[in-house]
Formats: C-alpha cells, sequence, structure tokens
C-alpha cells in the first residue's frame, strides 16, 4: 500500500480538485489510517493547502466535490474550521440552488458514478455538523438514481439513461447480446455505500435500503468476478474483454472487505472473492508501485488499456481495498 501510494504521489495526474484525484486521496486516507504513515498525512495536508481546500468549480455536479471527502476525513483530525468551510458553502448552495444537472437531466445524480462522489460528501457533513438536512437531501438524490438506472433482473446499475431500453424495446448491447454493465460503475456505486454505511447513525430510516443494496450488489458481483480474481470491464460479456479491470475490481474487493469485516456479508460466501481479488490486484502492481490494467477515463467499458495503463483512481481503490483486506482474521 505505501509502495503504490508513494508511487502514484510521485506521479501526479489531472487537477488536483477533479474527481480523479477524489477518488484517489480518499484511498490515501484510508491507507494513512491503516499505516499512520506521516508522510501520506503529510502529502494529504500541503494538497489541501495548495487547493486553499476549495471544491472543483462546479457546485451541482458530484464529481466536482468527490475531494471534499478528504477534506472532512482531514477537518476530523485536524479540527481547523478553514479545511470545511468552503464546503460547507458549496453544499448549502447545492441544497437550495437547482443547478444545469437538474435542468438538464432531470435529476441531479444522473449517471450513477455520482453515488461514490457525492453522497459520502453529504452524509459526512450531516453527521459532523449536526445537519439531518443533508441526510434528507442524500436520500432523496440516492433514490431518484436508483429508480432511473438500477437493474431488477441484474441487480447492476447502468452507466446512464443512455443504456436503459428504448420505447423500441432496444438498448446498448454487448457483442454476445447481453446488456452492457459498466464494471468500474458498479465499483464506483459500491465503494459509495460503504462510505454512506460507515457513516450513517444505526438507527436512520433509510440504513435498510442502503444495506440491503450493497448485499444485493455484492451477490451478483461474487458471481461475475473471474477466475483469474478481477472483474471484467463489461460485466455480462467478459469474453468480449480479456484483461482484468484492476480500478472496477478494486472497488469491489474493498466493499466486499469492508463488509465482511462489519459483518454485513457472509464470510464464508465472500472471503474467497475478496482473497482472489487481492492476490490478483497485487500482481498488476509494477516494482516501482504503479498500478495496471487500469480502464483510461470513460464513461463505458473499454479495451484499450494494457499492463501500463494506469489512472490515479486505480491507484485510489487499491488502497481501499487494501485498507480494509488488511483486518480480514
Amino acid at each position: 500500500m505505501l509502495k503504490t501510494a508513494q508511487w502514484q504521489l510521485a506521479h501526479p495526474k489531472h487537477k488536483v480538485t477533479d474527481w480523479t484525484n477524489g477518488a484517489f486521496y480518499s484511498g490515501v486516507f484510508a491507507a494513512y489510517q491503516t499505516t499512520k504513515s506521516k508522510l501520506l498525512l503529510d502529502s494529504m495536508m500541503a494538497m489541501g493547502e495548495r487547493t486553499k481546500w476549495q471544491p472543483d468549480r462546479r457546485y451541482d455536479h458530484a464529481d466536482d466535490i468527490a475531494i471534499c471527502q478528504t477534506y472532512l476525513n482531514l477537518y476530523r483530525l485536524k479540527k481547523d474550521r478553514r479545511m470545511i468551510e468552503p464546503t460547507l458553502a458549496v453544499l448549502e448552495k447545492f441544497r437550495t440552488e437547482p443547478g444545469p444537472e437538474v435542468r438538464d437531466h432531470g435529476i441531479a445524480w444522473w449517471w450513477c458514478d455520482a453515488l461514490f462522489m457525492g453522497p459520502p460528501v453529504l452524509v459526512k457533513v450531516a453527521v459532523m455538523e449536526n445537519k439531518p438536512e443533508y441526510l434528507t437531501l442524500n436520500d432523496t438524490l440516492y433514490q431518484q438514481t436508483y429508480r432511473r438506472l438500477f437493474n431488477h433482473q441484474e441487480h447492476l446499475f447502468a452507466r446512464d439513461a443512455s443504456y436503459l431500453l428504448s420505447e423500441s424495446g432496444e438498448g446498448k448491447k454487448e457483442s454476445n447480446g447481453q446488456r452492457v454493465f459498466w464494471s468500474r460503475g458498479n465499483g464506483w456505486v459500491m465503494g459509495g455505500l460503504v462510505q454512506i454505511l460507515q457513516e450513517l447513525p444505526q438507527n436512520h430510516p433509510s440504513r435498510g435500503f442502503y444495506t440491503s443494496l450493497f448485499k444485493e450488489m455484492s451477490t451478483r458481483l461474487v458471481q461475475l468476478q473471474q477466475p483469474d480474481g478481477l472483474w471484467r470491464s463489461s460485466l455480462l460479456d467478459p469474453a468480449a474483454y480479456p484483461g482484468g479491470e484492476t480500478s472496477g475490481s478494486g472497488f469491489d474487493c474493498y466493499a466486499m472487505a469492508w463488509g465482511i469485516n462489519q459483518g454485513i456479508l457472509d464470510k464464508q460466501q465472500f472471503l474467497p472473492a475478496v482473497q482472489k481479488a487481492w492476490v490478483a490486484l497485487n500482481k498488476v502492481v509494477s516494482p516501482e508501485g504503479r498500478v495496471g490494467w487500469v480502464q483510461p477515463i470513460g464513461a463505458d467499458p473499454r479495451r484499450d488499456f494494457s499492463a501500463d495503463s494506469w489512472e490515479v483512481y486505480g491507484t485510489g481503490a487499491f488502497l481501499l481495498a487494501g485498507s480494509e483486506v488488511i483486518k480480514l482474521k
């Protein structure tokens, strides 16, 4: 974990407040919690000072507040209000002023990736600042996305509405005739569910919904894991995507390991899958610490990646997975 984190910190990519780094630094914080590495903590603090603790530019777009997860986590350690004031301001504007995302798409979180980017920020702030209105807002927006994108037959999320069946019965299909369900998109959802459930009060009325969804998706995903321990970019057409994809696989490994550690998932059923996934994920780490076989940025399954393909969110997923696998007994 330390080797991959250090390699990635030495090879930055993208604007720091971008969603890609939101996912990466979520993993860095989890790795810090596990290792207590001063280097990791100092790197995150330096990142926050460099960005002046600001989210990215779009106040109503979930991608642009993903980095705020790390600001909020660091605030819990340091108790410096400077670290969260910009986040609080943006969330309040988001709560009270409908923006372009809703106007253009009908709902705020219209793509499944958003369920990792936005909900953890809302739920963390709700708990930290005693703002139950943010839990209500999160539930409302999450349910909108769930109703639009969740497929009850496959127990998976479509990436966005363009992957749903049209009125003529046509939808995007894979070469084997199956519908398109993107590995990383569903991995984003799984990672987001973990971070919601980590924060949500045990007695909160919506906790049962998130727990049930987490179990339902975990049960389906474990069936779709390939013999090498990884998941393919397109979950229902693995033969057409010969290489394992590590960002989706990392998030799935993270979520299932967490579920076992929390007693939510049956250890006998899920532990072999987690162990296989973690061994496979370690095999794609280069000697210097680069996490390979990561699908590039995109909105659908792709084949244009290899052992040399890396992205910051791939390392983030690896670090999140490691932070839970290390706790398994």
